[in-house]
């Protein structure tokens, strides 16, 4: 068999309309975002897609993780990554993200639109679902929860309550700005989709200290919230949550690699995780992450950066394979201006690059069983929210 190698690649920079900015502690910009579109083409004709949704101000615990631009990625795709693996048989997964890394320290994002476009070709060319790369089909279908951003109190409530109308049971409401206005969202929310629905906040490590922190989720617990999500930005500082809350903490910008997850368990920081498949630098990283998890009996969600289509499904199939994952995840719903999914739950954009969107019904989204990731580039889409 011969060796399967990168014979030549394509990017984009793309930014598709918002249905509403998305705003959280720590972003500078909640507003239109430009994100990285990766497409490879293998040596035996097989063609695969990836997606990188870079922030220029995300990064872990201490500043310890840095930021990524669109244009940055693509540079050191182009510069970097790609010669890095061009004499690299791609099926070998491991020496792929073992010569990538000895290119670049860092820089997950970029490294995960890479092997994402290679798994997705891999899959292709074998006529199989990207997830039976990652271990096989655990399930079917990925609870969903919706994510509401920064916002006017009530607008936050009319959010939510139509939400719950459009299926999804879970949300996730971001604070980490104030105590009293955070105390004061959760309590609308709560009032406004009653006691069926289950409620975690989301504190992108927004609170200055692990006291005001505790005082916070303490109040909010009054409203029966699930877990909080990153309150502070450390271990040190989230550990100390940890031990005075009875609510349970999810770690999100302490948790990107392996070794992370395990340092997240030695020190009782959090008992969930938030992952994705950029943060760890792609689907084979980001289940090696969740096996280790699993072995500390720690659970998941996927979480992410606000994917499009690509991205989507990406997650998705990551989900599929991972038992690890069993708390409702903030995947987007994908609709297109062709095909339209939901008007407000779990959808973050009016339009989209994919033909056919991942099927949601009743709060799930459903995994695609075609072949690579399962869905279909329009490429007319990315010429039209292309970024020049």
């Amino acid at each position: 068999m011969s060796k399967l190698i990168v014979a030549s690649a394509d990017t984009y920079v793309v930014s598709l309309p918002l249905r509403r900015p998305h705003s959280w502690a720590g972003l500078t910009t909640a507003g239109n975002r430009e994100y990285v579109v990766l497409r490879l083409r293998l040596s035996d004709g097989t063609t695969g897609w990836g997606e990188a949704q870079t922030i220029p101000t995300w990064g872990g615990d201490d500043a310890s993780r840095y930021g990524e631009t669109p244009r940055g990625a693509i540079s050191l795709i182009r510069e970097l990554l790609l010669p890095a693996i061009a004499e690299v048989d791609l099926s070998r997964i491991e020496l792929v993200h073992a010569a990538m890394d000895r290119a670049l320290r860092g820089h997950p994002y970029a490294k995960a639109a890479v092997e994402v476009a290679i798994l997705d070709a891999l899959a292709r060319g074998l006529g199989v679902p990207v997830y039976r790369l990652l271990g096989g089909l655990y399930r079917e279908r990925i609870e969903l929860a919706h994510s509401i951003g920064l916002m006017d109190i009530r607008d936050a409530a009319t959010e939510a309550a139509a939400t719950v109308e459009g299926g999804i049971k879970t949300l996730k409401i971001k604070i980490g700005i104030d105590v009293e206005r955070d105390v004061k969202t959760v309590a609308e929310i709560r009032n406004a989709v009653g006691p069926g629905v289950k409620i975690r906040v989301d504190g992108n490590q927004g609170y200055r200290t692990w006291r005001e922190a505790v005082t916070a989720i303490n109040r909010m617990s009054e409203f029966d919230i699930v877990y909080a999500e990153q309150p502070v930005d450390g271990l040190d500082q989230m550990a100390e949550v940890s031990a005075r809350c009875d609510v349970p903490l999810m770690a999100d910008e302490s948790a990107w690699t392996d070794r992370d997850v395990v340092r997240i368990a030695q020190a009782q920081a959090a008992q969930y995780l938030s992952v994705y498949y950029t943060k760890p630098g792609g689907l084979w990283k980001a289940r090696k992450l969740l096996a280790v998890a699993g072995a500390h009996r720690m659970i998941s969600d996927i979480n992410g950066s606000g994917e499009m289509g690509i991205g989507n499904a990406a997650n998705l199939h990551l989900a599929a394979a991972a038992p690890e994952v069993a708390l409702p995840g903030t995947i987007p719903v994908t609709s297109t201006a062709e095909v339209e999914q939901t008007k407000v739950a779990g959808r973050r954009y009016l339009d989209d690059i994919v033909v056919k969107p991942p099927v949601y019904a009743d709060g799930f989204l459903h995994v695609p069983a075609g072949p690579g990731l399962g869905i279909e580039v329009d490429e007319k889409k990315i010429a039209k929210y292309q970024v020049r």
